[in-house]
C-alpha cells in the first residue's frame, strides 16, 4: 500500500486545515490509520488514530476537541480536520496504515506498517 498526504500550507493561528491521506495499490478497510507529526529538531509523534471500521477514534491529549480524524473506506481516503491551530501545530504530517487494533499500541511509530510521504503545515502567529 502505497500513502499520499496532502492538503498542508500556510495557515494563520487560529484557522483551519483538513488534510487527507490517499492509498494506492491497496485497500485502507484493512488497516488503522494514524496521523503522526515531526516539527524541526523533534521526534515524530502520535497525534490521532482511527479504527478499521471508523468505530473508534483517539487523539493526543494536546489536538483533543480541535482536530478530528475521519475515513471513507469507499474512496480509499482519511482525513485530519484541524480548528483552532495553534502555532506549536507546525509539522510535517505523516499518515500511517498499520495491521495492529490496539490504540495503546497505536500510539507507537513502531506499529505502522506503511507511511506516506509527509505534508508540511505552518501555522503563523
Amino acid at each position: 500500500v502505497q500513502l499520499q498526504a496532502f492538503g498542508g500550507g500556510l495557515v494563520q493561528a487560529g484557522g483551519s486545515r483538513r488534510l487527507s491521506c490517499a492509498a494506492f495499490g491497496g485497500t485502507l478497510s484493512a488497516y488503522s490509520m494514524g496521523w503522526f507529526r515531526q516539527a524541526p529538531g523533534k521526534e515524530r509523534e502520535f497525534v490521532a488514530v482511527i479504527a478499521w471500521s471508523g468505530g473508534w477514534t483517539y487523539y493526543t491529549t494536546s489536538v483533543k476537541g480541535r482536530f478530528t480524524i475521519s475515513r471513507d473506506n469507499a474512496k480509499n481516503t482519511v482525513y485530519l480536520e484541524m480548528n483552532s491551530l495553534k502555532p506549536e501545530d507546525t509539522a510535517v504530517y505523516y499518515c500511517a496504515a498499520s495491521g495492529q487494533a490496539s490504540s495503546a499500541t497505536l500510539v507507537r511509530v513502531s506499529a505502522y506498517d506503511y507511511w506516506g510521504q509527509g505534508t508540511q503545515v505552518t501555522v503563523s502567529s
